[in-house]
Formats: C-alpha cells, sequence, structure tokens
C-alpha cells in the first residue's frame, strides 16, 4: 500500500454481497420520514477489476484516469494506489490530486487550452507534462512555464465533426509549423497525442491514429525535438453491451502498436479511460416521488388499450 487509501475510506463487505444487499441496507436504515436525497454507491473492487483488465488487455499502455470524468476522492484514491496517473484540466483538478499526495510526475495537464494562471500555477506545483494543438498556447507556455513538456494533440478522424469549432487537435499540414514555432520558442515537444473517443476504437481508425501519430514523430525528431511519448486518448467502454469488448479493442491498438512504436521504438504509451473505470461501478438510489400508470397495447390487438398497465 502507497499509503493513498485507508479503512475510513470504504466499507469493507463479504464475499458474495452485492451493490443491490448493500443499498437494500441502506435504504432501510433511512427513516421513511426523513428528506431523502439521492446518492451514489460506488463498488471500487469493480474499479480494481477494471484496472487489472486494462493492464492485461495492453500491457504496453499506462492509463491516465481523467479526473473530469468522475471526482470523487474515493475513485482517485484507489486509483493513485492503483499506481495509475492523472488527466487534470484545470487547476482545481490538480489540487485535488495534489492533495491526496499524488507526485507532479503522475499528472498530465490535458486540457488544450489553458488559463495563463493555471499554467503557472502547474510550472510552481511541478507539473510538466501539458498538451497543445495552437500558437497562442505555445506562448503563453513559454512565457509561463519554460520547463514544460508538451504533447502536440492532433485530429485523427477525417470525418468532418458537427461543430469544427469545438474540434481539439491540430490538422496534419499545421503540425510542422507548431513544431517548429515550439523549437523557436525554446519550448520542449516530447510527443504526441489524439483521442477517437467520438469515432469509436475500431481497428482501421486506431491503425489511421497511428499511422498520423508516427509521421508527425519524424517531423519533430527532424527538428531536434526529443519525440518519446504516445497518448492514444480515451473512449474505452464502461460496460459490456458494446459492439466490441476491451480486448477486441486492445488486440487493434496492440496490433497499431506493433506496427508504428514497436517495443524497443523508446516510446512511452499513456491513455485516457475515464468512463471505462467508473461507468459500471457507480449505481444511483433516488426517491420515487410520483408514479403514472399508462394502459399498455398488447400485441396484435386493433389498437385499442388493455387493462394491463406500465409504470413510469
Amino acid at each position: 500500500m502507497n499509503g493513498y487509501l485507508n479503512e475510513s475510506n470504504f466499507l469493507m463487505v463479504e464475499e458474495g454481497f452485492t451493490t443491490r444487499d448493500l443499498l437494500e441496507n441502506l435504504l432501510g436504515e433511512l427513516c421513511p420520514e426523513s428528506d431523502q436525497q439521492a446518492f451514489f454507491v460506488a463498488d471500487l473492487g469493480d474499479i480494481v477489476k477494471k484496472h487489472l483488465r486494462f493492464l492485461k488487455a495492453l500491457p504496453r499502455v499506462k492509463p491516465y484516469f481523467p479526473v473530469k470524468c468522475n471526482g470523487s476522492e474515493g475513485v482517485i484514491r484507489l486509483l493513485a494506489e492503483l499506481g495509475a496517473g492523472f488527466a487534470c484540466a484545470n487547476k482545481a483538478e490538480i489540487t485535488r490530486v495534489q492533495g491526496i499526495g499524488v507526485p507532479a510526475d503522475r499528472i498530465f495537464y490535458s486540457s488544450p487550452c489553458k488559463q495563463v494562471a493555471h499554467i503557472r500555477y502547474a510550472a510552481t506545483h511541478g507539473v510538466r507534462l501539458m498538451a497543445f494543438d495552437n500558437e497562442v498556447e505555445l506562448s503563453k507556455v513559454a512565457r509561463s512555464h519554460p520547463r514544460a513538456r508538451m504533447l502536440l494533440g492532433i485530429t485523427a478522424d477525417s470525418i468532418p465533426p458537427a461543430h469544427p469549432s469545438m474540434t481539439f487537435g491540430t490538422t496534419l499540414k499545421s503540425c510542422r509549423h507548431l513544431l517548429e514555432t515550439a523549437k523557436e520558442l525554446a519550448v520542449e515537444v516530447v510527443g504526441i497525442s489524439f483521442h477517437l473517443g467520438g469515432r469509436g476504437l475500431e481497428p482501421q481508425a486506431v491503425a489511421q491514429a497511428m499511422a498520423a501519430a508516427q509521421l508527425v514523430f519524424d517531423m519533430g525528431t527532424e527538428l531536434g525535438h526529443h519525440m518519446h511519448l504516445l497518448d492514444i486518448g480515451g473512449g474505452f467502454p464502461g460496460t459490456e453491451d458494446t459492439r466490441a469488448s476491451l480486448e477486441e479493442i486492445a488486440a487493434g491498438i496492440n496490433s497499431a502498436l506493433d506496427l508504428y512504436f514497436p517495443e524497443g521504438s523508446g516510446v512511452d504509451i499513456v491513455a485516457r479511460p475515464g468512463r471505462y473505470y467508473v461507468t459500471s461501478a457507480f449505481t444511483l438510489a433516488v426517491s420515487v416521488t410520483a408514479l403514472e400508470e399508462i394502459p399498455m397495447e398488447q400485441p396484435g390487438s386493433d389498437g385499442g388499450c388493455d387493462t394491463s398497465t406500465c409504470h413510469l
């Protein structure tokens, strides 16, 4: 144990005791006359199983959990204990993660658009790994955090988004200019970042993204940057009712890594699985304040209403 967890952070239950059992016990203890607020129950054991499954499926990939996905202290403490890194989007998330003792070298300031004050905060608190995808961001970092280690975010999706202005990541044709600008500003670029979450981690999309990343790696190396880190983003499914399982997705990722960034290439791989870790672990309990009954139409009927009812 690394000291991130203690017994006050969670409730231990006997083997075979389910989340439903715990909910029924908790609900039975609540006073019926009290103002019952909605609450979550988290199965931290499920998160542990997900973590071990991820490491087995993607042995070369280190997970960085996006704090914006779920900032619950129990989740952060558990993942810190398991050795995961953390992707933080702002000063508040960096503060939360460092507040439980996570060292700065396990934090990735992943937002490509950052406030200058937040960049300075990261600098004074030792957080060096950051993302960018535009020239303005480079200028801010050059002035406020000269020791930063930057990942250039690229768009790996050839399908035009519905709202282009809301898409992060630069195009391949802009990469050389940004890498040259970084060199001129003495900003250290150490790798590439992409995210396929909206498109899905299908083998063809993954291979396309890896090929693009390799091209930009070569550009950076040619310009004198020490390129050694690849962030493959998130998008991993959090439940089993998906078209592809984690293992099937991992097979495509591992195949593309072997082709474009094989072992021995000197490139470290990270990812940002968020919903993968927490979706199935959390159960919401709510108090039902109203109930409506509506008639159900029986199959084969003439459209009239049956006496059966459906509860909403």
